[in-house]
């Protein structure tokens, strides 16, 4: 791809439910997006879960974008979030978090949750710019490395208004230092 981008230039995409025909596509953005990636078996053994959701971001008949999430009682939990790296910086991303935030609304749900490895500094950039917070650091969260991990959330305050947030409050900052 080889066009000039711009902070402001956005690439309207589809997004739809992820079928079995997307997993080629969905596993090359997976491997191109991640050091330790998920496996064709990891997608399908998620997949087949009762909870479990995959959808696409697709541009011209091409998929350049997915994401895993799951459906819980309050919550939205993002399992796999990736976009292709030749797609990324054109509001992909932010269109996917849109697609969530909608959900959100529809069926009641007053949070979407996610964990981001310590190193994966343009993903905790990236949910951060969409309103996510970190809440927590998960010690030697994963099985591949003794990575930490992040757990971010955003959280709606009034499940008819998508547009009000409710942040985490810094107790730290707002004590005495006596």
């Amino acid at each position: 791809m080889s066009w000039e981008r711009t902070q402001q230039q956005e690439l309207k995409v589809q997004i739809r439910w992820l079928i079995r025909r997307d997993l080629p596509e969905v596993l090359d953005i997976e491997r191109a997006s991640f050091e330790f990636a998920w496996t064709e078996e990891d997608f399908l053994c998620c997949l087949r879960q009762r909870n479990c959701i995959g959808m696409v971001a697709e541009y011209e008949d091409r998929i350049v974008g997915f994401m895993i999430y799951e459906l819980h009682k309050s919550t939205l939990q993002i399992l796999n979030f990736a976009v292709h790296p030749d797609f990324r910086r054109l509001k992909i991303g932010s269109q996917m978090i849109e697609k969530l935030v909608d959900k959100l609304c529809q069926q009641r749900r007053r949070e979407i949750r996610l964990e981001v490895r310590e190193t994966n500094l343009p993903a905790q950039l990236f949910f951060r710019s969409q309103g996510f917070r970190a809440l927590a650091v998960l010690r030697n969260h994963y099985e591949d490395t003794d990575e930490d991990a992040y757990v971010m959330c955003l959280r709606l305050t009034d499940a008819d208004d998508p547009t009000a947030f409710a942040w985490p409050r810094n107790r730290i900052k707002y004590r005495d230092a006596a």
